[in-house]
């Protein structure tokens, strides 16, 4: 009986002393359309993630970019979500008319990332050169209730106009949006994106196009989160001066269901892989350490603050 229980003993004992297996944990990374800017920086931030945090599965999603993004945070079915400020602002107070039913409670902040540019191109062929010029003409203004979508209603108000001014309004993604304007059938798009986005360096490479300009007061009008910025001459094809236009922050968000050492990992690995995002897009030049900490309507994740407070950025 005793050797019995001696052995009993040593079996408990080995078991006791073997490594626990660490439980495999899930990123899915929710992302826009991919021929914006948010799908080429999710892909390379799900493979950061993929390689360097261990026991972790990652997943890239694309999507309709930051309202439909946040909802799917808030249901649980996302652990990273790219939005722009203003969206998230949104779904914080939970404006009904930007498409969030209810205040998005479970939202929580990983850091500020590259400004969205407010990005209006028009074939030259249309005649477009200032926003007034858009009354009667066809606009594709994004996907329905996407960032981009409340960027263009926002802009338009801004300029005295709704889309009832239009003469045609599209819903559409921005290669789609492209595509009708190569066959003629749109005169011009709305793109609220970074830098060089590929679906507008497209288009000014197959037909020529005019970058229209959204004027310092205009953007005044609106307020914060925006601001003025410019799209530098040469982003795209034909485009030889600087275009005075909007800005928005984008946003990467998680939820509060996200365990603190995991967001925590999330965050440093973004702030410290910036030479593998520029290398995903040029849009990842403008990512900075720096002001990763500022300005969101939303509370900065526990794990993130444990980075940020690393680094000296918060105290």
């Amino acid at each position: 009986m005793n050797s019995k229980l001696m052995a009993a003993a040593m079996v408990a004992a080995n078991v006791l002393s073997a490594p626990v297996a660490q439980a495999e944990q899930f990123i899915n990374v929710l992302t826009g359309g991919t021929s914006g800017v948010y799908y080429p920086l999710g892909v390379a931030i799900g493979k950061i993630y993929g390689d360097k945090i261990p026991n972790v599965k990652t997943q890239v999603q694309a999507t309709k970019a930051s309202v439909e993004n946040l909802i799917l945070l808030q249901q649980g079915r996302g652990e990273l979500a790219f939005t722009l400020g203003d969206s998230l602002k949104a779904a914080w107070d939970g404006e009904e008319e930007a498409g969030f039913k209810t205040k998005l409670d479970k939202l929580r902040t990983i850091g500020a990332i590259y400004p969205n540019y407010i990005q209006i191109v028009a074939t030259a062929d249309s005649g477009i050169k200032t926003l007034a010029d858009l009354k009667g003409k066809s606009l594709s203004v994004g996907a329905p209730k996407s960032g981009t979508e409340l960027n263009s209603r926002a802009i338009l108000a801004a300029a005295g106009m709704s889309y009832k001014d239009l003469g045609k309004v599209e819903y559409l993604p921005f290669a789609e949006s492209v595509d009708l304007m190569k066959n003629r059938q749109l005169s011009a798009t709305l793109q609220s994106a970074g830098l060089g986005v590929a679906s507008l360096k497209d288009l000014s490479t197959s037909s020529p196009i005019t970058v229209v300009s959204v004027p310092k007061e205009a953007v005044d009008k609106i307020g914060p989160p925006f601001v003025s910025a410019i799209i530098p001459a040469k982003t795209y094809t034909g485009q030889d001066k600087d275009v005075p236009t909007a800005a928005v922050v984008n946003y990467l968000v998680t939820s509060s269901a996200v365990s603190d050492d995991l967001a925590y990992q999330m965050t440093k690995l973004v702030y410290e892989s910036l030479p593998e995002l520029v290398n995903a897009h040029a849009a990842g030049k403008e990512i900075k350490l720096e002001t990763a900490a500022n300005g969101s309507p939303v509370p900065l994740h526990p794990g993130a603050i444990r980075y940020y407070k690393e680094k000296g950025l918060l105290k």
